[in-house]
């Protein structure tokens, strides 16, 4: 139930960032359902307004009933049988009107929902954002983070057990927890590198190896990004499975955080279980953001069979969220397209904030702290390196009392 309840607030949170940030998309998906105030077209015999176009350009909402209206169909003009019905049937634009706002009488070989979607309007603001804000906000969070752990590494230095190596090991890690971790996380870097070259290669590899080196590792990156997310989700699974029993907030995690976890004091040691506070940070952000990016990533694997958003914004639209914010109610109907887009964009944000996480973890993992590899590495840890940071998982353990200290 906590981590249910964790998964769906987290995920109302993400919702809510992926809405500005995407807002172009939604905003366009929108301007041909002709819910905005009427405008008066009459001087302009029918034919968009300057409103009109200033409002398309602000993103805002357009009444295009006068276009998807207009398609040349019975109920509009004559029927072309009569005698002063349309000569030659419908007009070029009336046709083409009618195919991008679905109301033409097609016959297709391929009666899938998405074939039936010959013209849709989302794609260029999608491609703009994926090309623009996508890379740039993107590509700056992880430079970021890359450079406080650099700051911070220069000024705090790495975290020495206190009281030297005892010589003496315990062990930390089961083969079998060791495996789950291993198991997503290699597989999480492979999808990680491939993710961003496929996001970035267009810019940054075609200028310098040309595009037919980058067709080819498109293709290939492709094929080894789609195959390396099922080891993930099992791995994921895996490790959920094995330490979601020891991740459990309890009152020691407080006296962590008040202190944060002596990570920034030398010889500041707050008792800690198995996991401490930080840790079990890391272990939720982890299960829920792979949650969520497992199941975009699916409906991306499967085109059109997971279809999340607009499903979504109805439940986000009934909790009245919207209001509370003072914005418009969410889209509620979106084309099959535009749900592959927004969980394309929402793939990516979500891999971005994992990536960041995963930076620190890496980070305090290896070289921030002495120690801390060999327990996952090899599974066992130097015992003053296990009184020190874990003192009370290494009492239950051992049945040994831990050397406290003053300031714990």
């Amino acid at each position: 139930m906590i981590a249910k309840s964790i998964s769906k607030t987290v995920s109302t949170a993400l919702v809510f960032l992926l809405l500005n940030m995407v807002s172009p998309v939604l905003a366009q998906e929108d301007n041909s359902t002709g819910l905005a105030a009427a405008i008066d077209r009459s001087a302009t015999g029918g034919a968009q307004t300057l409103e009109d176009v200033l409002a398309r350009q602000a993103n805002a909402k357009v009444d295009s009933s006068f276009r998807s209206q207009n398609d040349g169909s019975d109920a509009v003009g004559a029927v072309t049988t009569n005698q002063l019905g349309t000569l030659g049937g419908a007009s070029d634009p009336e046709l083409w009107r009618a195919l991008r706002y679905g109301s033409a009488d097609m016959t297709l070989s391929t009666r899938t929902p998405e074939s039936l979607e010959i013209i849709q309007d989302t794609g260029m603001a999608w491609l703009a954002f994926r090309a623009g804000p996508l890379r740039e906000y993107g590509g700056s969070a992880l430079l970021g983070v890359t450079a406080l752990l650099v700051l911070f590494y220069l000024v705090r230095g790495r975290i020495m057990i206190d009281s030297g190596l005892s010589g003496q090991k315990i062990t930390r890690f089961k083969a079998v927890e060791r495996f789950g971790h291993w198991l997503m996380a290699g597989a999480f870097v492979i999808l990680g590198l491939t993710g961003l070259l496929q996001l970035f290669g267009r810019v940054a590899l075609i200028p310098l190896l040309g595009h037919e080196f980058y067709a080819s590792y498109a293709t290939i990156g492709k094929w080894i990004h789609n195959n390396f997310a099922w080891p993930f989700m099992i791995g994921l699974v895996w490790i959920t499975v094995c330490w979601i029993a020891h991740n459990i907030p309890n009152r020691d995690d407080l006296k962590w955080l008040m202190v944060g976890g002596g990570l920034f004091t030398k010889g500041v040691h707050p008792p800690a279980r198995k996991f401490n506070a930080g840790q079990k940070l890391i272990f939720w952000a982890v299960v829920v953001l792979g949650l969520s990016i497992s199941v975009s990533g699916l409906s991306l694997l499967f085109p059109y069979k997971l279809e999340l958003f607009a499903s979504s914004f109805a439940h986000i639209n009934s909790l009245g969220l919207p209001w509370l914010l003072g914005v418009d109610p969410l889209p509620e109907q979106l084309t099959h397209h535009a749900e592959m887009q927004l969980a394309q964009v929402w793939h990516t944000i979500i891999a971005f904030v994992f990536m960041a996480i995963a930076l620190a973890h890496i980070y305090i993992g290896s070289v921030g702290m002495q120690g801390a590899f060999e327990a996952m590495g090899e599974g066992e840890v130097d015992e003053n390196w296990a009184k020190e940071h874990h003192s009370i998982w290494y009492t239950d353990v051992t049945g040994k009392p831990a050397d406290h200290h003053p300031n714990e």
